[in-house]
């Protein structure tokens, strides 16, 4: 099985680290320094999950000289980078491609079904990890928890439709139950799920929140963590993030705001996010996905979500991206 990944960062890099260190055949697309660097000296992955290796050689290409077609295909870019990856896969994925989008913002396959020709699923991940240096991925804690499944139970795009054709639906489901199968022999906790708009909806009711007060307020994970202003903004975004996945028709078996409250404090004191830094780099952020995405499901679901649209007012009228 040929597996093609869409982004080397942190995600990317572990989940083709993991894969390779297997001895799967795994392709990695990347850019700049990070590139140059596994070309030369391989990826080396420090984990405190399935301790240091080094996958070297390694295969390693920008999105202009890769040719293959792959059998799966892990995109693991930001938000903001999503289109330019679609119109990568456009021309490379068959018929048989499975493509597995990881990535912060919800609802993400349903969105790029419909501009490729091959079946994409939804998928989520639960890891802390992140480029050390060029061609170093770092993940310092054990945490490695992926889910993926269609949408529905079936491919919603009608790529996959039990009724039309329930040979297709089968064919899918065993290449999904066989990259299951792998990524757990890799070392990675791997679950494909009937449910993945609950479970992928339940990981956006932490990072969405966290990313979105984090950025409002410019702090740090520990202002969260004690009582007042701060902690009621986070917990107020998590229950409409419930509330919208209720009126989608989501059933949480969890407590969400208990869930985000757990994975909260388990974090470092002085935790930032990714689009805060991205932000305060100046360069582009998740803002659209992780805080505009959220009123405008709002408004599609007729939900109210005043904490949401207060945060992206505030982020229109900074002029942030």
């Amino acid at each position: 099985m040929k597996f093609l990944i869409v982004g080397a960062g942190g995600t990317g890099g572990c989940i083709g680290g993991y894969l390779a260190k297997l001895g799967e055949d795994v392709t990695f697309i990347a850019r700049g320094r990070h590139l140059e660097a596994m070309r030369k000296d391989g990826l080396r992955v420090k984990s405190a999950r399935i301790g240091d290796f080094v996958s070297n050689p390694v295969k390693a290409y920008t999105m202009e000289e890769y040719k293959d077609v792959p059998d799966v295909v892990f995109v693991c870019v930001k938000y903001y980078s999503l289109d330019e990856a679609v119109e990568f896969l456009k021309p490379i994925v068959g018929k048989d491609t499975i493509v597995i989008p990881i990535l912060n913002v919800y609802g993400t396959g349903g969105k790029i079904q419909p501009k490729l020709d091959c079946t994409v699923t939804d998928g989520c991940v639960y890891i802390f990890s992140m480029i050390e240096a060029p061609g170093v991925i770092v993940q310092p804690t054990p945490i490695f928890r992926l889910f993926f499944g269609l949408r529905g139970g079936r491919e919603a795009s009608g790529v996959i439709d039990k009724a039309v054709n329930p040979e297709r639906e089968k064919q899918v489901r065993e290449r999904l139950g066989e990259v299951e199968k792998l990524l757990n022999e890799a070392g990675i906790e791997a679950c494909m799920t009937e449910n993945i708009e609950k479970d992928a909806l339940q990981k956006f009711s932490f990072v969405s929140p966290m990313g979105a007060a984090g950025l409002y307020y410019d702090g740090v994970a520990a202002d969260f963590m004690v009582p007042g202003e701060r902690r009621e903004m986070f917990f107020d975004l998590v229950r409409e993030v419930e509330m919208v996945g209720r009126s989608m028709g989501i059933t949480f078996d969890v407590n969400l705001a208990e869930n985000a409250g757990n994975i909260l404090a388990g974090l470092t004191p002085d935790a930032t996010t990714s689009m805060q830094r991205d932000v305060a780099a100046g360069g582009k952020s998740e803002v659209d996905g992780l805080v505009h995405e959220m009123v405008r499901l709002g408004e599609t679901y007729h939900v109210d979500v005043p904490n949401y649209r207060r945060i992206s007012e505030w982020v229109k009228m900074k002029g942030i991206q």
